[in-house]
Order: C-alpha cells, then sequence, then structure tokens
C-alpha cells in the first residue's frame, strides 16, 4: 500500500521527535531519523531539506504540546496563589521522576546550540521560554498577584533553576525549595 506524503512527513517528525529527545538534536543524525522512520535517506530529504529544518518542526511541534499540556494544567489549578505555586512545582517534580527525563528540552537545544548563536532552533527555544513566562505571568493575574508579569518571569527563572539542579542532582527537592522561593516572591508585594 502506498503512503501519502502526509504519512509519511509525520513518521519523519515522530521518528525525529523521539530520538532528539532521547539522544540530543545535536547527537541524532538524519541517518537515524531516516532508518527509525523506515524510509531512505532520499525520501527524508524529499520532506525536509535539511536537519535544521527538521528541528525546526519538530521543536515547534514540541513547544506546541508543552503549551497545551501547561493549559490543561492550569484548568485544574488552585486559584490560592500559594497553593497553585505548589501545584505548578509538584508538577514540575512529577514530569522529571518520569524515567529517561533528561531536562528541560527547550533548555538542552539552545545549550546544545550555544556556539550557533543564529540558529532557528535557538529562536523557538526562546519563544518557547517567553510563552512559559506569560503563562506564569497570566495564572499569577487571574489570582491575583500584584505585578504579576513581573513575578512571571521571576518564577519561570526559578523554575528554569530548579529544573537544571533536578537533572545535575537527580534530586527533586529542588522543586520545593524552587516552590518555596516562588512564594516569598508574591508575599513580597
Amino acid at each position: 500500500m502506498a503512503r501519502s506524503a502526509a504519512d509519511t512527513r509525520k513518521r519523519i517528525v515522530d521518528a525525529a521527535y523521539g530520538l532528539f529527545w532521547r539522544d540530543g538534536f545535536v547527537r541524532a543524525s538524519m541517518e537515524d531519523v531516516a532508518a527509525r522512520a523506515k524510509i531512505t535517506k532520499r525520501t527524508l530529504y524529499q520532506h525536509f531539506r535539511s536537519k535544521d529544518d527538521l528541528m525546526a518542526v519538530v521543536l515547534t511541534l514540541s513547544s506546541e504540546l508543552a503549551i497545551e499540556r501547561l493549559n490543561r494544567i492550569s484548568a485544574h489549578l488552585p486559584h490560592k496563589p500559594h497553593e497553585m505555586i505548589d501545584a505548578v512545582f509538584m508538577e514540575m517534580a512529577e514530569w522529571a521522576s518520569k524515567p529517561g527525563w533528561s531536562g528541560a528540552g527547550f533548555t538542552r537545544v539552545a545549550a546544545e546550540l550555544a556556539d550557533l548563536p543564529g540558529h532557528p532552533a535557538r529562536e523557538i527555544a526562546r519563544r518557547h521560554k517567553a510563552a512559559i513566562e506569560v503563562w506564569f505571568g497570566g495564572l499569577l493575574q487571574l489570582a491575583p498577584v500584584p505585578q504579576a508579569t513581573e513575578r512571571g518571569r521571576e518564577i519561570a527563572v526559578l523554575m528554569e533553576g530548579a529544573l537544571s539542579l533536578i537533572l545535575i542532582h537527580r534530586d527533586r527537592s529542588y522543586a520545593g525549595v524552587a516552590a518555596s522561593a516562588a512564594k516569598r516572591l508574591i508575599e513580597s508585594d
């Protein structure tokens, strides 16, 4: 049975998504993607001009999925600011406990491509991290917390730091430490 171009493209994106997050964006090769998608390298390049183009599609998809997940989470969060912060950081700690968890993907890709400041994947990572700040700010506005936008940005920094330290130390208690700091931030207003 012949495959449609859309089906093949989806298989490529799905294969790349898994490989990029598992092996890293730099280490996963186009040969690896083609093999995992069960296509030839030639077919892969008929759908994507370069690995950079494929990375951009995968990262954009990943950002969309992550924001959708955050929006689903926010629908079930408590409305009291302290409880909301605890719930968000507890969710983060649970995410970090998953087998094979290897840190925040957008931070990883920016680090992997640190020597390529103009790389399109870094811009997608930047936009994603900015969306996280806006998401936190929006939650805090609903609470309501004074200076919600600024506090959202500060809490995003705490989250990023906690994720990095959880990865380094394999100790999820950093999520609780960051949550405590975030609660002090909103108390200071």
